[in-house]
């Protein structure tokens, strides 16, 4: 596979939102304003912002699903800092669940537990 591919209303300031989340260069000749705009993840596929005509309407049909590095509840503050929007949150008082997360065009995303989160769970 070589790219997920999200469409947007402004591919720049999509990828510059997606590359602060996930700590990810930008496509180094990419620059506001361009209709296409990559985030070049370490490995794997890329993230392909591509601009278009229509807004957002309906719930994604895809998504992604992030673990971060710190602890679920960090990073869901982290992310809600730099631009995204709680949409549902899923987290149980046990530990359990997760939080679903908008990007600024509204794309759903969510934050799982961390592998430091789910230790903590099964001991």
């Amino acid at each position: 596979m070589q790219n997920v591919a999200i469409d947007c209303a402004d591919a720049y300031e999509l990828a510059r939102f997606w590359s602060e989340v996930l700590g990810c260069p930008l496509h180094r000749e990419d620059k506001p304003g361009d209709p296409e705009t990559e985030v070049m993840l370490p490995e794997g596929p890329l993230l392909h912002f591509n601009q278009v005509p229509e807004p957002k309407t309906i719930k994604n049909r895809l998504h992604l699903c992030l673990r971060p590095k710190t602890t679920r509840e960090e990073e869901v503050e982290r992310l809600l800092n730099v631009g995204a929007t709680l949409v549902d949150d899923r987290r149980e008082s046990d530990g359990a669940g997760w939080a679903v997360l908008a990007d600024p065009e509204g794309n759903e995303f969510c934050v799982l537990r961390s592998e430091a989160d789910r230790a903590a769970m099964s001991s």
